[in-house]
């Protein structure tokens, strides 16, 4: 049944049509073995059973070359084929002398003659030669073939060893328990080797046999501890009650074990740190492309590949990508039914449109892997470029992308929600502000209009036309001014953040406030104490919010007698790098502290409430953050601002 169902899946397919036949060997072998261990006579079916298994290793030998590609040239395929057919025969031919096992020869007294132990020779030496030859093949593999041949030193000739060694051992001890192991042997080993070599998807060698040896080591010790406690436990419980306590002790115990043995075999060691790297990034509010950016890092990183490319939708729209790629919608449709797909995958199932798209878009791009990730408000398609040694993405591989695609559509996601959630507050606030915007340019216009309406009765006087022409041009700066503002708040620039030298960036704005510093008897004092001092911020936008920070600050102490400074201090925190500014002003009255970075939240006679919304924006979109310490009496407000280091390159 699974060989006829690996030559329906793609019948062009040499490697199933030839899986095809050596299913059918396995099947009469392990029939015949049936029957030799429970018909009456079992010796004639014990001969079969030995003249059917000696086809397996030439069986196994054209899978192989199946593998390799060799059945285009039938001729050369036909010459290197005999010495094993030949080999083969002479097993057959054994099987079914006098000199295998002779007739009086019975399950009570086993005789077994010279022509028996030749076979068992032969077998087991046309097994090793066959491996000793697929190691050699190997040397000149690359790709999906290499790791099938791994797979079938596996899945072949060690099970043909394994199932030699189980007669052997019978033979020796003359039991039948070693026997009645050999159909268990082949079929775990052949489930395998199916798994591997048939399916679409493609497993490595050294996982499978890692992951059936920590199998074996965790039955194995678990079946010992459980032994162990049992007999423990009843010598002061009563049976049953040692039983529950039993059990309860041993699952602990597994699944204790089973986490220390992934950890031990180093199972996906290079997953785990890609999965902590992508939580450590999606752990700050970076926008969407700044993330896919890092995360297209980490990828080619975990697959070892030059390039990966991340594609985001919304709705059937583009929303963001990094690669300079154009998928079509059929691409996106067909990747979202198969959910994966790299190019052993569709060269092993049956050719349709569907992969025919995706084959075109995989050889187009140099794609070693597509993945399709759909959540809940974005789809996602990570690319894996093709690796330099052509070592295919295995499906253990494809699992662990497909785990990290979805923890990136879920950090995405909540980037990209939590944008749209800014923006719609934006907004929000611009329309609930048209009546704070109305009152403040209604002020100047009423001004503007009354000296309009009195300028051809005064128009004769010059003190009211020196009047006119000052009022006009401070109130319509003063309108140019808030609109301008107005723009900022809804519309923010967008900002690049780099890294840069933080104290440059406060030197530099200092350098601005310093003449309306003096102007306004106010003392600036720095105490830049952080080292290093490089920031992952845009140098423009920080001069902007500091230039903002130290002007409000120099504004609220204009009216005090006492003495007047503004103090900028850094350090180094573990978020960061952090800018304190304070003042000796009044503070920050714990009424409006909650509203502080609203819209229109002003102490100040002059101004529009703005300027600390537009740094709190401004802030936010560089991944870095504002706040402001509680009130206190008489020691004025304290801003800080904590800017993100640079991130470690991956």
């Amino acid at each position: 049944m699974v060989g006829f169902a690996a030559f329906w899946a793609n019948p062009k397919r040499i490697i199933n049509r030839v899986f095809l036949s050596v299913s059918l060997n396995v099947s009469a072998w392990l029939t015949c073995l049936y029957f030799a261990l429970t018909a009456v006579p079992g010796l004639p079916w014990f001969r079969w059973t030995c003249f059917v298994g000696a086809f397996l290793p030439v069986h196994v030998w054209l899978l192989r070359e199946a593998v390799i590609g060799s059945f285009s040239k039938f001729g050369v395929l036909a010459s290197r084929a005999l010495p094993w057919a030949a080999a083969s025969v002479v097993m057959a031919i054994l099987a079914h002398s006098s000199w295998f096992v002779p007739a009086h020869s019975t399950p009570e007294n086993p005789v077994y003659g010279w022509g028996f132990r030749l076979y068992w020779v032969l077998h087991f030496g046309v097994n090793a030669a066959l491996c000793a030859d697929t190691v050699k093949k190997l040397k000149s593999q690359v790709g999906v073939a290499r790791i099938e041949l791994q797979i079938l030193l596996i899945g072949g000739s060690a099970t043909a060893i394994a199932v030699l060694l189980l007669m052997a051992v019978g033979i020796l001890f003359r039991t039948k328990s070693a026997i009645h192991l050999q159909p268990l042997v082949v079929l775990a080993f052949y489930t395998l080797t199916v798994l591997a070599i048939t399916t679409h998807r493609i497993f490595d060698a050294r996982h499978l046999l890692r992951l059936f040896m920590q199998r074996v080591a965790l039955v194995a010790l678990v079946a010992g501890a459980a032994f162990g406690v049992d007999v423990m436990f009843q010598l002061f419980l009563p049976e049953p009650l040692a039983f529950l306590v039993t059990t309860a002790v041993v699952l602990a115990f597994a699944v204790e074990l089973n986490a220390w043995l992934d950890g031990f075999s180093g199972r996906f060691p290079r997953a785990v740190q890609a999965r902590g790297a992508i939580i450590s990034i999606s752990r700050g509010q970076d926008p969407i492309s700044y993330l896919i950016d890092r995360f297209s890092t980490i990828l080619s990183g975990w697959g070892n590949t030059e390039t990966a490319a991340i594609w985001v939708r919304e709705d059937m729209r583009d929303l963001a990508k990094r690669a300079d790629i154009d998928l079509s919608d059929g691409s996106w449709e067909s990747l979202r039914e198969v959910k994966w797909v790299t190019p052993e995958r569709i060269a092993r199932e049956r050719s349709t449109p569907r992969s025919q798209m995706l084959r075109t878009v995989l050889e187009t791009e140099r794609l070693g892997a597509l993945v399709f990730t759909k959540g809940a408000t974005l789809d996602v398609m990570i690319g894996m470029g093709v690796r330099a040694s052509r070592r295919p993405f295995t499906f253990p591989e494809v699992t662990q992308l497909q785990e990290l695609g979805s923890m990136i559509e879920s950090s995405l996601a909540r980037s990209h929600l939590a944008a749209k959630a800014q923006q719609a507050e934006r907004l929000a606030a611009v329309g609930l502000l048209g009546a704070s915007v109305a009152h403040e340019i209604r002020n100047p216009l009423v001004s503007i209009k009354t000296f309009v309406q009195l300028f051809p009765i005064h128009y004769m006087d010059e003190s009211f036309r020196v009047r006119f022409s000052r009022l006009i041009g401070s109130e319509v700066a003063r309108i140019e001014r808030l609109t301008e503002q107005l723009l900022d708040l809804a519309s923010p620039r967008k900002y690049e953040p780099d890294p840069v030298s933080l104290h440059e960036v406060v030197k530099s704005s200092l350098e601005l406030v310093y003449s309306k510093a003096e102007d306004k008897k106010t003392e600036i004092i720095t105490e830049l104490g952080a080292l290093p001092d490089i920031a992952f911020t845009d140098a423009n936008a920080s001069k902007q919010v500091i230039l903002n920070l130290c002007f409000n600050a120099i504004q609220a102490q204009e009216s005090q007698e006492r003495p007047r400074w503004v103090r900028l201090t850094t350090r180094n925190v573990d978020q960061g790098l952090e800018l304190v500014v304070s003042d000796h002003g009044p503070g920050i009255a714990p009424e409006i502290r909650s509203r502080l970075f609203e819209a229109f939240q002003t102490t100040k006679s002059s101004g529009f409430g703005l300027g600390l919304a537009i740094c709190s924006e401004i802030l936010s979109s560089l991944g870095a953050s504002i706040s402001v310490d509680p009130f206190t009496p008489g020691q004025g407000a304290t801003f800080r601002v904590v800017f993100p280091c640079p991130p470690r390159s991956s």
